[in-house]
């Protein structure tokens, strides 16, 4: 049975939907800011070149985290484990302090990275492109950390979900 977009749905929203259909990771990035940790919970995350070592994500030009973020000359990325979702809205939030009660650690160039996390990636940004409504931010993998143990959380049909451990 196949799901078709209603007349009366917005075009965004009805593609929003059909894409929900593909399961994301769901990943902090992070960097000290002001002396203090700041961050968010991004699931447009992939991989994209092996040499030179890039991976991508997409944050949405409406986002008040990103500017803050940009200019940082280190960014961590976190791939949150299947225990986080709560962490994960809480970096979602548009208020409060996202890292209350969270357990992370300072990496190189100020960095941040998430304790509990199934893999870290230190980087640092390679390029920015225009993605609409998004901007497209290459980041340059400075090293990563894997934590085969941990199992990631996933997000599909706008809810979480946990993967069995792949370890």
């Amino acid at each position: 049975m196949t799901t078709q977009q209603s007349v009366s749905e917005a075009p965004q929203l009805a593609l929003r939907r059909a894409l929900s259909a593909f399961p994301t990771g769901v990943v902090a990035l992070a960097a000290i800011v002001d002396g203090a940790p700041a961050g968010m919970a991004v699931n447009s995350f992939t991989s994209i070149s092996l040499d030179p070592p890039l991976v991508a994500v997409s944050v949405a030009r409406t986002s008040t985290t990103w500017p803050l973020l940009a200019d940082r000359p280190a960014l961590g990325l976190s791939v949150l484990g299947s225990d986080q979702e709560a962490l994960c809205r809480q970096l979602s939030s548009r208020t409060g302090d996202r890292f209350a009660d969270a357990g992370w650690r300072s990496g190189e160039g100020g960095s941040v990275l998430v304790e509990g996390a199934a893999l870290w990636l230190e980087c640092g940004i390679h390029a920015v492109y225009d993605g609409g409504d998004h901007e497209i931010v290459l980041l340059e993998v400075r090293s990563s950390e894997m934590f085969p143990e941990v199992a990631p959380l996933v997000f599909h049909q706008s809810r979480f979900h946990a993967l069995g451990n792949a370890g």
